[in-house]
């Protein structure tokens, strides 16, 4: 499968999100203030099943979900996850800074961005997670040119240490009593992982 980015133009930009695609996916930005990406969004957002596996709550109403776009998800670099044909946003997947890891020094946190992702349960096990993220670090390597990209998982989250496993990054360290703040007062062991870009080249 060949995936290539819709705009390559601006794609080098880290301010701007492009649309990127795969043989069954377009990741496209997020739509701020549009009802049918809201409705979207809280419909696998309010499921229980998705949240607090990625580190965050349920979603609670509609008016939270449009919060959310509008706050969070309209960062650059944050794709909204469509499943060819259609246009709903079924999930998604993104590059941040590496605010969240606290352990990593300056020479890791040098030219790198971490990765995040969720979709929704009905779309679970279909391995387009796996085809979201290897497009979206593909367009970190190329297009932004970064020097790594890394990763954390609850350690007894399976599935998201399966996608890091088939994306190739490595276990760099366990983060212990990890406190999720959007969860409250919960505490988790965490995976750190990590893949640069050499490695990232080398699986090519």
């Amino acid at each position: 499968m060949t995936a290539q980015s819709a705009t390559a133009s601006s794609s080098s930009d880290p301010r701007r999100t492009p649309t990127l695609m795969t043989e069954r996916l377009v990741l496209r930005p997020w739509r701020v203030d549009d009802d049918a990406e809201t409705r979207a969004l809280f419909r696998y957002a309010s499921d229980p099943a998705v949240g607090p596996a990625a580190a965050w709550p349920p979603h609670t109403s509609e008016t939270q979900s449009a919060e959310i776009i509008r706050t969070v998800l309209s960062a650059p670099q944050t794709f909204a996850v469509v499943l060819k044909p259609g246009d709903e946003a079924v999930g998604s997947i993104g590059l941040k800074p590496l605010s969240g890891l606290t352990e990593a020094d300056d020479t890791e946190r040098r030219d790198a961005m971490e990765i995040g992702y969720w979709i929704g349960t009905p779309f679970w096990g279909r391995g387009l997670i796996t085809e979201a993220a290897r497009e979206v670090l593909r367009h970190g390597f190329e297009d932004l040119g970064l020097a790594a990209v890394w990763g954390t998982h609850d350690l007894t989250n399976i599935s998201s240490s399966k996608v890091m496993d088939k994306l190739g990054l490595s276990l760099i360290r366990v983060h212990r009593h990890a406190h999720l703040a959007l969860l409250g007062e919960v505490y988790r062991d965490e995976a750190v992982r990590r893949i640069t870009a050499a490695q990232w080249r080398g699986r090519r």
